[in-house]
């Protein structure tokens, strides 16, 4: 493992670097990290994400010939069939705890306006790939996944001191490389047929432009942050994907269900057994199925042949079963959401809450998290704002909403109000809502509307 002392005592600081050390650092940066366990393994759940479960879709069927040589089924029905187990349960999970955005206190995103969307893509690709890096560029956050990005810890506290990006779109072009520093960040490049070369020398986060009609735009001067400007979103304690312990049980579902398709494809053909035709060879068996098929009858040249139809009925239950038992317990191993247990029917507000229990329980472990990403970016921006996330239950919305009126008389019209229009999914309207029944009332007794102006009035009565 490269470490942030490694980099230090790699390449060096200041004026004593060399171009040839600084590519030389970031190329075993990157083949180390994509030899690491962690990239390997956020690579296998990223597949299973896009539902390319590797397991199935390499699996082969094999034949064994008598003399015991392994040989691949070329012939027979061989399906290959992948589930979306992991991604459903990783997007649950995310879009349980973010779904509905950051609510800040009292203030606008100051992480920029489409941060409740960066969040959302940061947490998804922490949960498959262990974790995720939220870059803090000026106004606005940018994420990288673990599949881009090798982080470089300190050795003495584990803390992310530095890190290389990088990225390709295809093996035939040029390797790009983003090597960030807490006082700055380089830009490489490989070139093909080239040793690579620094296309930007290491230049501050935060530049400071000046215009003039003579020299243009130009670069004067420029600051960092406070600290690294690069914050780890972990997807639980143990520092690891979600595809551990998860990934076995999806291989034998999707193998099982697999199977089941093959086998059936394979029984729904009919097959003949030709009595009493010990004379016909493999020729003459070939042109009796081919006028079978072409003209549907066939005669029996042999005295006393008879040719009997048979299929094979194949035994589904116990898949049947085995099947569904898989699916029980990968949603219990996962504490996922089934969503078919609360769909049929009229469920109660407490069998919702029950069922909604084990996925609250492993969301609160990943809010933790978060809640640390959250809070090392605003730290990283200067910024000190309260912030908590609203979680996306499926609700029984008339048993919630008679629940709320029949305490109304023990609570405050606007919290009546908000809690109802929350329910419904319109609490947005809440505050104009309010205004307006306000407004209502104070026509009623010739009062103005409850604004700055009536506010004033009512002090200076007061005061009086």
């Amino acid at each position: 493992m490269i470490t942030y002392q490694d980099l230090l005592s790699a390449i060096g600081e200041g004026d004593t670097r060399r171009e040839s050390d600084v590519l030389d650092f970031v190329k075993k940066v990157i083949r180390q990290h994509q030899a690491s366990e962690l990239y390997q393994t956020a690579q296998i759940a990223d597949e299973y994400d896009r539902q390319k479960n590797r397991t199935i879709t390499q699996f082969q069927k094999i034949l064994y010939t008598m003399s015991g040589e392994a040989v691949p089924d070329l012939f027979g029905a061989c399906y290959r069939i992948p589930s979306r187990f992991f991604n459903r349960f990783v997007t649950q999970e995310n879009q349980y705890l973010l779904g509905n955005g950051v609510s800040w206190d009292g203030e606008d995103s100051p992480l920029g306006e489409d941060f409740d969307y960066v969040l959302q893509d940061a947490g998804k690709k922490a949960l498959c790939g262990a974790v995720s890096f939220g870059f803090m560029n000026l106004d606005h956050v940018e994420v990288f996944s673990v599949l881009e990005f090798a982080p470089l810890y300190d050795e003495e506290n584990g803390a992310l001191r530095a890190g290389v990006r990088f990225w390709q779109i295809d093996q035939t072009k040029p390797l790009r490389a983003t090597l960030y520093e807490e006082d700055g960040y380089t830009e490489v490049i490989w070139r093909r047929k080239t040793k690579g070369e620094i296309l930007q020398d290491k230049r501050k986060y935060k530049l400071i432009i000046r215009e003039s009609e003579a020299d243009g735009a130009e670069i004067y001067d420029g600051e960092n942050y406070p600290s690294f400007p690069i914050v780890p979103l972990w997807a639980n304690g143990h520092h690891q994907s979600e595809i551990v312990g998860i990934r076995e049980g999806i291989d034998a579902y999707d193998l099982i269900k697999s199977g089941a398709a093959s086998d059936i494809d394979e029984a729904a053909q009919i097959y003949w057994v030709i009595q009493n035709a010990g004379g016909m060879d493999d020729v003459d068996l070939r042109k009796f199925i081919e006028r079978l098929r072409v003209v549907k009858a066939a005669t029996m040249d042999e005295d006393g042949a008879v040719a009997e139809p048979h299929t094979i009925d194949i035994p589904y239950e116990a898949r049947e079963a085995i099947l569904t038992r898989i699916e029980k317990d990968l949603y219990k191993d996962f504490m996922a959401l089934d969503t078919e247990n609360i769909a049929s029917g009229a469920t109660t507000a407490t069998q919702i809450r029950a069922a909604y229990e084990p996925m609250s329980n492993k969301v609160d472990e990943f809010e933790h998290c978060v809640y640390q990403f959250v809070d090392g970016l605003l730290k990283i921006a200067g910024k000190d704002v309260k912030f908590s996330f609203t979680r996306s239950q499926n609700i029984n919305v008339q048993e919630m909403v008679q629940t709320i009126i029949m305490a109304a008389d023990h609570l405050s019209d606007d919290y009546v109000t908000r809690k109802v229009l929350t329910t419904f999914g319109d609490g947005d309207l809440a505050d104009d809502m309010i205004r307006e029944r306000d407004a209502e009332d104070m026509q009623k007794i010739n009062l103005p509307p409850r604004d700055e102006e009536w506010t004033e009035g009512m002090n200076s009565q007061t005061n009086e």
